[in-house]
């Protein structure tokens, strides 16, 4: 499966949905980290078609970056049934990832 890009009311569709695992990766395109991440990030969706991955872009979805505490991109929340289960900040491998999430 492929990352979906995302904007706000679709972040608030899919982070409610109970069927699949989420993992939203929130970035900017002038961060070095998320840059690095963002092939990580495709690796991860496709090894693992279980979990749905998307990326939102902070300058884009600013009040949504600030109402969920976000200060340091990349941070990434990942769901479970509708709930955020874990926060993660910082560049990650896929591997590493798929071992935090126990995916």
């Amino acid at each position: 499966m492929e990352v979906l890009h995302l904007n706000q009311e679709s972040y608030e569709k899919l982070t409610n949905q109970k069927e699949k695992k989420v993992l939203i990766d929130f970035g900017a395109t002038w961060c070095g980290p998320c840059q690095m991440l963002a092939p990580e990030l495709d690796k991860l969706a496709a090894a693992h078609p279980e979990i749905i991955v998307g990326k939102i872009d902070v300058d884009e979805c600013r009040e949504l970056a600030i109402s969920l505490g976000i200060n340091t991109v990349p941070t990434m929340f990942f769901y479970e049934n509708g709930e955020a289960t874990q926060k993660l900040v910082g560049y990650m491998s896929a591997d590493d990832l798929a071992k935090k999430l126990k995916i």
